[in-house]
């Protein structure tokens, strides 16, 4: 059972709760037992305006919460089918509610001193007899975003993070808000910036295993490695996002460095842009994306999903979730999942295994969450990279991607744990401090090929690589958020002090060392595969390799939103100041230095400021703009062949101009954004006299321009949408000798298109059956540089059932059926890096889901 809550006035209402029952089904609101003084009367306070047009009682009420400024919890299945007259004018809040229940058969009324319970008089089923009403147990919610009533519906107060995220918008695909680094949780509308929550009902409609099955909903981004391979990669606004820069419930270097499972994970955050101020660290010139893990609801969940992937891979999935205590203050939500078997992919093999634990406690004041994760993948002939094509020649057409390169006694395993902890406090009302941290430690075991195409008809040579790797982080955050006024000016304060570790540990190999063939003549159409035994395991293995890069992030944030005209208008200032320290150390035996010697080490810091505007000159429309930063760590000029050998550089700043649009009609919200981001990159430009050797430097530039256009929701009862469009212009500005200056860059598409479509078939068809597809489309890019290799664009189309009933004994029952890529096109899914990825073929995949 679904709760849709709405956000907390600033008005003088005391609480107002929703509850009631739907489909003959109780739900169970949990009772708020406050040991705070008796919480005000509910009473109908100031008159707001309001503008509900006629249309879904979901919708309505969602709007109702915005524009009264009145907290709403109820469930959304209460509603799900229900229609309101709206209304326009002036009212009380309660009268308002009033007149959007007409006709709905729903009522509201006083349940106590602090709160109204909406029931549903008319007769429900609860047992072996009918009743004539149901009356709910009271959920109270404090006015001011106070009391244990936040508490018990799994929100934190707006100054807070702990809880349930955000609700859903109207579809319930995408969240109403997200987390926004420093910032914390807010309200797409009042945000400055291009931002997505993609939640759990669509990860789970989606069939979703990894951030990379979500995330590619925006078109804005695509994926930039191989279904099949071992780990996630992202372009983001064209430019390079690895899995290691996920953030894990905020925190970074926490989450698995290769591929993250959803399993246990709430929404998919998805926040563009470069992020200095906002989540600190390095890199991250594209976007962000945060993984917010799963929390107890108060209504006990326990369900089992079994699914197929084709051709033979199986899985079981359990997700179990309860809350204790009087006030259910206490939550744990644990999930796990086991799936294994063969792939899609030629003499390709998946074992995954997943547990996550997520518990929680939410008091008056005080809140608190740790999360514990542990992975297991187990990778049998994993997708080869196509690491490089002979320059000049054309790029050979795709194969078709049930073909697997790889031998099959290619592997990786992998075995991933995190401990992550958050407790915050509130010192005021609206004054929260929090700490949070967490640890993770990942190893991995490998042996892979990596292809060199060296001519049109796919003939190439094939080298082998080990490559065991242990990767560890550590983050802490500590800080404080704050909103207070200063006369007629609103703010909303906020510090972040943060420490991040990353440690890289892997062993560094000659080729062609240890017995590792080089060079095998292969053709990618008709692979030439070696049998078991051509290469003896007599290699290292992850855990006793030596430390080969350690990254050390500190970091100040500090923000002011300032905000007039009841938040109308929001301006965010602010900046962070980072040191970055980083070593490089030798780890290649038989080097000119011994193992463990520093080869490399970097010390530097920098400020790094941000500023952001969001207006709303209707309730409906917000305008925005935003200058923002990425800190990346400055080169190093290499040792030989250049004017300045060894020269360290400070840290590279990435910087981006943003304009937008955000319309919100009620029950579909259209996003359109104009970005500029320009990152500088370094290379050895030659000397001014003749004969002298070049000097390195930070001499080129890159600069992606584009639009962006988004839509979501609801628009039509019965009919879903997800996606847009994207048009980026990534030139190279400044390259060496100006040779390749104006040309693309390299593997950025100049068009995609991402759109996703649910439609609920009629009741008096088949009720409880939707139909879902979705298409996804690349323009061709360039190869090089250059611009003389070109790989084609690609097109690919998915189509899905979905259907919902009620099983054995009022079980609900949920099925789906989903085909990707259904008409099995061959393409390169991405070019970018140098590298080129199959695309995923025809893959059937089917599950079944049962409530308990």
């Amino acid at each position: 059972m679904t709760f849709r809550v709405g956000r907390v006035s600033r008005g003088r209402i005391a609480g107002i709760a929703l509850a009631g029952v739907s489909l003959g089904v109780m739900v169970q609101a949990a009772a708020a037992q406050t040991t705070a003084p008796a919480l005000r009367s509910v009473k109908a306070g100031t008159s707001v305006r309001l503008a509900i047009p006629k249309g879904p009682l979901e919708s309505g009420l969602v709007a109702f919460t915005e524009q009264a400024g009145v907290k709403l919890v109820y469930p959304t299945e209460l509603t799900a089918t229900l229609e309101t007259g709206g209304v326009e004018g002036e009212f009380s809040p309660l009268d308002a509610l009033t007149r959007l229940l007409e006709g709905t058969g729903l009522i509201h009324r006083p349940a106590g001193a602090s709160t109204i319970t909406l029931i549903n008089p008319r007769y429900v089923q609860l047992g072996p007899e009918p009743t004539t009403a149901v009356y709910l147990d009271e959920l109270s919610v404090a006015g001011e975003g106070r009391g244990t009533a936040i508490a018990a519906a799994g929100l934190p107060p707006r100054s807070g993070t702990v809880g349930q995220p955000p609700v859903p918008y109207a579809g319930g695909q995408v969240a109403t808000g997200s987390r926004i680094g420093l910032l914390g949780n807010r309200s797409v509308m009042k945000t400055p910036f291009s931002t997505t929550g993609f939640t759990e009902k669509l990860i789970r409609n989606q069939e979703g295993r990894s951030a990379a099955d979500i995330v590619t909903n925006d078109p804005s981004v695509r994926s930039d490695a191989p279904v099949f391979s071992d780990r996630d990669s992202f372009f983001i606004r064209g430019f390079s996002v690895t899995s290691v820069d996920t953030a894990f419930d905020g925190l970074f270097y926490l989450a698995n460095p290769r591929r993250m499972q959803l399993d246990g994970i709430e929404r998919v955050e998805l926040l563009k842009g470069p992020t200095a101020l906002l989540t600190g660290g390095v890199g991250r010139v594209g976007g962000t994306i945060n993984l917010i893990p799963k929390r107890a609801y108060d209504e006990p969940l326990t369900r089992i999903t079994n699914s197929y992937f084709s051709n033979a891979n199986f899985g079981t999935h359990l997700d179990l979730g309860r809350r204790y205590g009087d006030a259910k203050e206490w939550g744990v939500r644990f999930n796990g999942a086991y799936r294994a078997g063969n792939t899609a992919l030629d003499n390709h093999a998946l074992e995954v295994s997943n547990a996550t634990l997520g518990l929680d406690y939410r008091g008056e004041r005080f809140r608190a969450s740790l999360d514990m994760s542990h992975q297991r993948q187990n990778v049998t002939a994993p997708a080869s990279l196509f690491s490089a094509v002979a320059p000049g020649i054309a790029i050979p057409r795709a194969p078709n991607g049930r073909i697997n390169t790889a031998s099959r006694f290619e592997y990786n395993d992998s075995v991933y744990d995190m401990v992550a902890g958050r407790v915050e406090y509130d010192i005021l009302p609206e004054t929260t401090v929090y700490v949070a941290g967490g640890v993770s430690r990942f190893r991995e075991n490998s042996l892979s090929s990596f292809f060199t195409i060296t001519d049109p008809n796919g003939s190439a040579l094939n080298s082998y690589a080990i490559a065991p790797t242990g990767i560890e982080g550590y983050t802490g955050d500590v800080g404080f958020r704050s909103r207070f006024e200063t006369g007629f000016i609103g703010h909303y304060l906020t510090v972040s002090a943060v420490e991040a570790n990353n440690k890289i540990f892997r062993n560094g190999f000659i080729p062609g060392a240890l017995g590792l063939p080089q060079n095998v003549p292969t053709n990618i159409y008709d692979p030439v595969y070696l049998p078991f035994g051509s290469i003896p395991n007599v290699f290292p293995r992850a855990g006793a390799q030596p430390l080969q890069a350690d990254g050390l992030y500190r970091s100040v944030g500090i923000s002011d939103t300032l905000s007039v005209m009841d938040d109308r208008i929001l301006l965010t200032l602010g900046g962070r100041f980072q040191e970055v320290v980083s070593k490089a150390f030798q780890t290649r035996p038989g080097g000119v230095s011994p193992v463990g010697t520093e080869t490399y080490g970097y010390a530097e810091g920098r400020f790094s400021p941000a500023v952001a505007l969001a207006v709303q000159p209707i309730d409906n429309l917000t305008l925005y703009g935003n200058y923002i930063e990425a800190l990346l760590e400055g080169p190093t000029a290499p040792g030989i062949g250049v004017s300045n050998p060894g020269a360290v550089f400070a840290p590279i700043v990435s910087k981006q101009k943003e304009v937008g649009v955000k319309i919100d009609f009620g029950t579909a919200m259209l996003t359109t954004g104009l970005f500029e981001i320009e990152l500088p990159n370094a290379f050895a430009a030659p000397s001014a006299v003749p004969g002298g050797l070049p000097t390195f430097g930070l001499n080129g530039l890159q600069r992606n321009r584009g639009v962006e256009v988004n839509v979501y929701g609801e628009p039509v009862e019965g009919v879903r949408l997800l996606g847009g469009v994207s048009f980026i212009d990534a030139k190279l500005a400044k390259t060496a000798g100006g040779t390749f200056d104006g040309n693309d860059v390299p593997g950025v598409p100049d068009t995609s298109v991402s759109l996703y479509g649910e439609v609920d078939l009629p009741p008096w068809m088949l009720p409880g059956l939707t139909l879902t597809g979705r298409v996804l489309y690349s323009s061709s890019v360039f190869y090089d540089q250059g611009n003389t290799q070109v790989v084609p664009g690609w097109t690919r189309f998915d189509a899905g059932l979905r259907y919902a009933f009620e099983g054995y004994a009022g079980r609900p029952v949920l099925l789906r059926a989903t085909v990707q890529n259904l008409f099995d096109e061959a393409y390169y899914a991405s070019a970018a890096r140098g590298f080129l990825g199959i695309g995923a073929p025809r893959t059937f995949i089917l599950s079944a889901s049962v409530d308990f």
